[in-house]
């Protein structure tokens, strides 16, 4: 079941951070890892100081393989360097069992 976090960096230097991870080319490393599904960032329009990063992974196994990676150290001394403070929230995916189905057109 693929697992879907949406990270929420917090600071004055959200948007600094974003840009070095894009310009450095961790987040093209990221990208290219097993197992990953989708690793974006998207920029606050009312918060300059808010940056949200919606990144997906096809299980748990995964996401603790990219956690234990060499790009996320790199990935924790830029966020370090801004000083960011972090909200996460987890998702997963719904089952074909789930009621909320009859809902959602595909």
């Amino acid at each position: 079941m693929s697992i879907t976090n949406n990270i929420l960096y917090i600071g004055k230097n959200a948007i600094d951070f974003m840009n070095e991870m894009i310009d450095s080319g961790v987040v093209d490393e990221i990208r290219k890892i097993d197992g990953i599904l989708k690793y974006d960032y998207f920029v606050s329009p009312s918060d300059s100081n808010v940056v949200l990063l919606v990144d997906s992974f096809i299980n748990q196994e995964a996401l603790d393989n990219y956690h234990k990676s060499d790009v996320m150290k790199k990935v924790m001394e830029i966020r370090n360097k801004y000083d960011l403070k972090m909200e996460v929230k987890k998702y997963t995916e719904l089952d074909n069992t789930s009621n909320d189905l009859i809902y959602i057109i595909k």
